[in-house]
């Protein structure tokens, strides 16, 4: 099932809605998301956070950890698309991305879809092998390490030692940086 679907074969039910299943953990995931709220649908999306109570209760039959390391699409006759198959079906639902959405489910546009997913697999992996060890975690808006710097693009770095994190402690910010 990595970079397949399964689920109903030809001559099922049409695809009506699809529900893609995201890391609301992911910067990059929660960007991708948004974009996709903003993009004409030809097949309404419902996005979900992956792993979420909401996932948990609609899709009880999946690997839910799993659904946090790829995307995941689930459509709504009980069809699971993982990996570039899960990025060509959610690209297929918009309007103005079907025909790219066409050229990828080709043979040579699929190694470019997993290609795709894969250079993302590796950028997600980084910062989630970095928080890890202990050193940088991106997370949202706000990047923070592991020793007590944060950079927040609104407000530059700050950093909060040991005991501050009620935020009894005024920040320090790093000289010559910031606001």
């Amino acid at each position: 099932m990595n970079a397949t679907a399964q689920g109903p074969g030809p001559g099922a039910a049409p695809v009506r809605r699809l529900t893609v299943l995201y890391d609301a953990e992911c910067s990059l995931c929660t960007f991708l998301r948004d974009w996709l709220r903003r993009q004409p649908q030809l097949v309404p999306l419902e996005l979900v956070p992956a792993g979420s109570e909401e996932a948990r209760r609609r899709h009880p039959g999946l690997d839910h950890g799993r659904t946090l390391d790829e995307i995941t699409v689930v459509g709504d006759a009980g069809q699971v698309y993982q990996g570039p198959a899960a990025w060509v079906v959610t690209l297929w639902a918009l309007r103005e991305h079907r025909p790219l959405a066409h050229r990828l489910s080709t043979p040579s546009g699929a190694r470019l879809a997993r290609g795709a997913v894969l250079a993302a697999a590796k950028w997600r992996g980084a910062r989630r092998h970095r928080g890890r060890q202990g050193g940088a975690q991106w997370g949202g808006r706000v990047y923070r390490r592991a020793d007590g710097w944060a950079y927040d693009p609104d407000g530059g770095w700050t950093h909060a030692a040991p005991g501050c994190a009620d935020g009894g402690c005024a920040p320090d910010r790093v000289p010559g940086r910031g606001r």
